[in-house]
């Protein structure tokens, strides 16, 4: 039986006509199902939580909604009984959902889901911080260290973002907080140590960005599709002396283009522990998290069963 956890407000109410859509599909089919609806922030890792406490009983979990839900979602669930996971992106296009062809196309979305063809085991990524007291986050797909998740947070407390989402202007929000918190910004000192063994140093960094390293293979014809992931993380340490060096790249990476620059240093790790002289800001997913100084980031490996894309 398939267990759905939608937020009919993710892409400004698109959560709800794509679950409409999917609820005629259900009946169409004579499939059984449960919805659980969320209302508040919270509510999707409560639901998760319930749905797999019983871990002898094999679940199929389906998240309708942006990538805070997923997210939400991943924080909530069991893995240690047998689990499934489905992903509908309901929100705007996003790191979470890059994985998905055919993004608009609610129909394909549904018939991937109902109908899965195949089965990828994905990872996930954890983050751990805190002194007396310490917090741990999965993430899906991304976390990140200063800037970016600077403007995170601002984009998520600003007033007028679900006024802008509804005008699908949130593009346009984004790189006016992106600029606002560029000239905000002050770089600090630190250091990574990669996997306990490689020490690397950095007098100016902006950001880091962590992201979870996607195995993505063409399925070649008349082979069974087994793509899986790699348990690697790709690190991204964005540093310079010059801040007029990094207005391009921050442009770059608001626009979605990621191209290599000489302002930053990619790395691959399993783990990786990172110290500040001063803490930044954090977020996961898109999520903000509260600012840290100390945080240890590392790779669960092939552990979420996923519907293939």
């Amino acid at each position: 039986m398939y267990q759905f956890i939608v937020n009919p407000a993710a892409g400004t109410g698109r959560g709800y006509r794509i679950w409409k859509k999917l609820e005629r599909q259900l009946e169409n089919d004579s499939e059984e199902y449960q919805v659980y609806f969320t209302e508040y922030q919270g509510d999707a890792a409560e639901f998760a939580r319930c749905l797999t406490a019983d871990r002898d009983t094999a679940k199929i979990v389906v998240v309708v909604g942006g990538e805070g839900t997923y997210n939400e979602v991943l924080n909530g669930l069991s893995f240690k009984g047998l689990l499934t996971l489905g992903y509908i992106p309901a929100g705007f296009p996003n790191y979470a959902s890059r994985g998905f062809r055919s993004f608009w196309n609610t129909r394909r979305q549904i018939r991937r889901v109902l109908h899965p063809k195949y089965y990828r085991m994905l990872d996930y990524g954890v983050i751990t911080s805190g002194g007396n007291e310490i917090f741990n986050r999965r993430f899906a797909s991304r976390c990140g260290i200063g800037l970016d998740a600077a403007i995170c947070h601002n984009l998520l407390c600003c007033p007028v973002r679900k006024k802008m989402n509804r005008l699908h202007l949130n593009g346009l929000l984004h790189f006016f907080l992106g600029v606002k918190q560029f000239f905000l910004a002050r770089p600090v000192k630190g250091y990574i140590l990669l996997d306990g063994a490689r020490r690397v140093e950095f007098n100016h960094i902006y950001f880091m960005t962590f992201y979870i390293r996607r195995e993505e293979k063409k399925k070649k014809r008349g082979q069974e599709h087994t793509e899986n992931d790699g348990g690697k993380l790709l690190m991204c340490v964005a540093n310079s002396s010059s801040k007029r060096r990094m207005l391009p790249l921050l442009f770059n990476r608001m626009m979605g283009f990621h191209k290599q620059e000489r302002e930053v240093r990619v790395f691959e790790c399993s783990e990786a522990a990172v110290h500040l002289n001063r803490p930044l800001a954090v977020h996961v997913d898109g999520e903000s998290c509260m600012c840290q100084q100390d945080i240890q980031i590392r790779c669960i490996p092939r552990t979420i069963r996923m519907i293939g894309s």
